[in-house]
């Protein structure tokens, strides 16, 4: 007797229109990301860049009936620390950095974020690693060496702000870690509404600073919306929808966008340069990213 075929799971089935909507949704937006802080740091300190981005995002995600399931009281640290590692330290660092490095650059160095997961996962979390992966972890360091040096070179204020956006990158691999179990347990909403709450309230001394130095101006006004309720708030909602429908390996597609992103927004309407060197070391860095990714076989 003939058994009953096995239905796919939603990681074998191929992307319905919706699915790719999704994707290029989320895509597009954290791409467009570094473009919108370069434009509002022509009138706006760094700090209230963060605090606007963090407070529009959290009155976004709290639109949403998931975003407000309970929480058990002994994962509140855990959240906590996620709201520190995910939102109030890498969003504080990315404004600061692209004082002196341009948005494209930014974006480049941010499709590292896999590449550092599984370096915090192995020397932080003991996360079974495997060749594949570190292999990867190899070739992604050599990208982030091949995109950060030649600006790098350059002089100092440019290096630190190099340094910073990998510290915030490494920060984002942290925050993974974190987010997995209690997205898992929760929903994504949920657990994106702490953490994003416990950003406010970290970056508010910061934004306060930032709002005494800053001037008024519509494009900036108009990029703080963009990145807090689309940035921090829809593509959080995308990603997390399209995760539930093609699962968390296919929807690490949107990591190797993001750059393309930024690159093309960086040197069409920003008209930034960048050098072959870091055009190749981005490629190179994707490639790293993916293959840590991969499963071992």
């Amino acid at each position: 007797m003939a058994s009953a075929p096995v239905k796919d799971s939603a990681e074998n089935q191929p992307f319905a229109g919706f699915d790719w909507l999704l994707l290029l949704a989320a895509a597009g937006i954290w791409g467009s990301s570094f473009y919108f802080t370069d434009i509002a740091l022509r009138a706006e300190h760094p700090g209230l860049i963060t605090w606007l981005r963090v407070l529009f995002g959290f009155c976004t995600i709290m639109v949403f009936p998931a975003s407000r399931r309970p929480v058990e009281a002994t994962d509140h640290k855990k959240l906590l620390l996620l709201g520190v590692t995910w939102m109030a330290f890498p969003l504080t660092l990315f404004p600061i950095a692209q004082q002196w490095i341009n948005s494209s650059l930014t974006g480049m160095l941010n499709s590292a974020m896999p590449v550092m997961a599984v370096i915090v996962g192995a020397t932080v979390f003991n996360t079974p690693t495997h060749r594949k992966q570190l292999t990867g972890v190899a070739v992604g360091i050599l990208g982030i060496l091949m995109i950060g040096l030649p600006a790098a070179s350059g002089d100092t204020t440019t290096a630190l702000g190099v340094i910073l956006v990998v510290a915030a990158v490494s920060s984002y691999g942290v925050a993974v870690h974190i987010a997995g179990p209690l997205q898992r347990k929760y929903g994504s909403l949920a657990v994106l509404s702490r953490a994003l709450a416990v950003a406010v309230v970290a970056v508010t001394p910061y934004g306060i600073v930032g709002l005494l130095d800053s001037t008024w101006a519509v494009d900036a006004v108009v990029s703080n919306l963009i990145l807090g309720v689309g940035g921090t708030g829809f593509a959080f909602v995308a990603a997390a929808t399209l995760t539930g429908r093609v699962g968390a390996v296919r929807m690490s597609i949107v990591t190797y966008l993001v750059p393309v992103v930024a690159i093309v927004l960086g040197l069409f309407l920003l008209d930034e340069t960048l050098q072959t060197w870091q055009l190749v070391g981005s490629g190179t860095l994707i490639v790293g990213a993916w293959m840590t990714t991969r499963p071992a076989e």
